[in-house]
């Protein structure tokens, strides 16, 4: 790994879209290859980009990174030899790896997720559309807009008939912001990705008709009562800027919530 550099890797990681994860050795006791201090980056695949000890490490590491990036969540744990495992949480709270390496040592390392911030896909050319982009962008989501939408400079942009490309995961979140232009098909499109979130800028009755037409053709029912419609929190928002702040208001309530859940399911967990 000569000219190895990995802050440089880091870096060059996280201009991709792969979440990705930083172990950190913090501790080594007895013989062992790690050292304090040594750092590596794991990918989703699980290559292992640096240096943190032997083969026994590195697998504790993978299935690390693996729960850390499900979770979200840094994870502290620790690999030490077979022999001296009792339990699979040590008592002082940090899961436990056993190792069959013959250096008999024993490493602690943090596991750090690093994900990019979600996705906020918008659907449609119009005001609500296009004011969406502006707020959302200054919330610090990923903007994607549909090509040709007024204002997309700087966003990642998409056709609706190639949604699948863009790899929308179950976090990101998807508004259908057509407004009488291709409603139908945006929908479809919309509920057809993995987000969980999906809301529609239409009245309850509007989206009612339009979700049975697509049940008709094959949406999954569960699927399709996920659908949030009207989008946003009633703040009696009248111009598009308001409308599209109510919306935003939303989607960081569900954000936040999300992530508060996810966060007590790791403590019954531990």
């Amino acid at each position: 790994m000569a000219n190895f550099d990995i802050f440089d890797t880091i870096e060059q990681l996280r201009q991709t879209d792969e979440a990705f994860c930083v172990a950190t050795v913090l501790r080594t006791a007895n013989a062992t290859s790690a050292k304090a201090g040594g750092k590596a980056a794991v990918t989703k695949d699980g290559r292992i980009l640096g240096h943190l000890g032997g083969a026994c490490v590195q697998r504790a590491v993978r299935t690390s990174a693996l729960q850390a990036l499900a979770s979200g969540a840094p994870q502290m744990i620790r690999v030490k030899p077979s022999e001296r495992v009792v339990n699979m949480i040590d008592p002082d709270g940090v899961q436990t790896f056993k190792s069959g390496c013959p250096s008999g040592g024993t490493v602690d390392l943090l596991v750090e997720p690093y994900q990019h911030a979600p996705r906020l896909v918008i659907f449609g050319e119009s005001p609500i559309a296009t004011a969406l982009a502006t707020h959302g962008a200054l919330a610090g989501f990923r903007i994607c807009v549909t090509e040709g939408a007024e204002g997309n400079v700087g966003y990642e942009t998409f056709a609706p008939g190639a949604i699948t490309q863009l790899g929308i995961e179950a976090r990101d979140f998807v508004v259908v912001a057509s407004q009488g232009r291709g409603d139908a098909d945006a929908l479809k499109a919309a509920l057809q990705t993995d987000a969980i979130h999906v809301s529609m800028v239409a009245s309850r009755r509007k989206a009612d008709t339009l979700t049975a037409k697509l049940i008709t053709q094959g949406l999954d029912p569960v699927r399709a009562a996920q659908l949030k419609s009207p989008a946003g929190l009633d703040i009696h928002a009248i111009d598009p800027h308001e409308i599209a702040l109510s919306i935003l208001a939303e989607i960081v309530l569900w954000r936040n919530t999300d992530k508060r859940k996810e966060a007590s399911d790791d403590e019954k967990r531990a």
